[in-house]
């Protein structure tokens, strides 16, 4: 019986991983643009997080 050696599959498919690098990158200016603006710091991690969650639905449905 052979096994399956998973050490050689890539852990998220190279979509997918664009997918989440375009999120974070727009995820990290939209909080440093909200800091910069004077808003406190939570307030810049909600933005963030909003900013992040948008990005990755709405890319998600963009690139095929």
């Amino acid at each position: 019986m052979a096994r399956h050696d998973r050490s050689q599959e890539p852990l998220l498919s190279l979509r997918s991983a664009v997918v989440f690098l375009i999120g974070i990158q727009t995820a990290a200016a939209a909080g440093i643009l909200t800091f910069a603006a004077g808003s406190p710091l939570p307030t810049s991690a909600l933005a963030a997080g909003a900013a992040f969650g948008a990005t990755v639905a709405f890319t998600r449905s963009v690139i095929a």
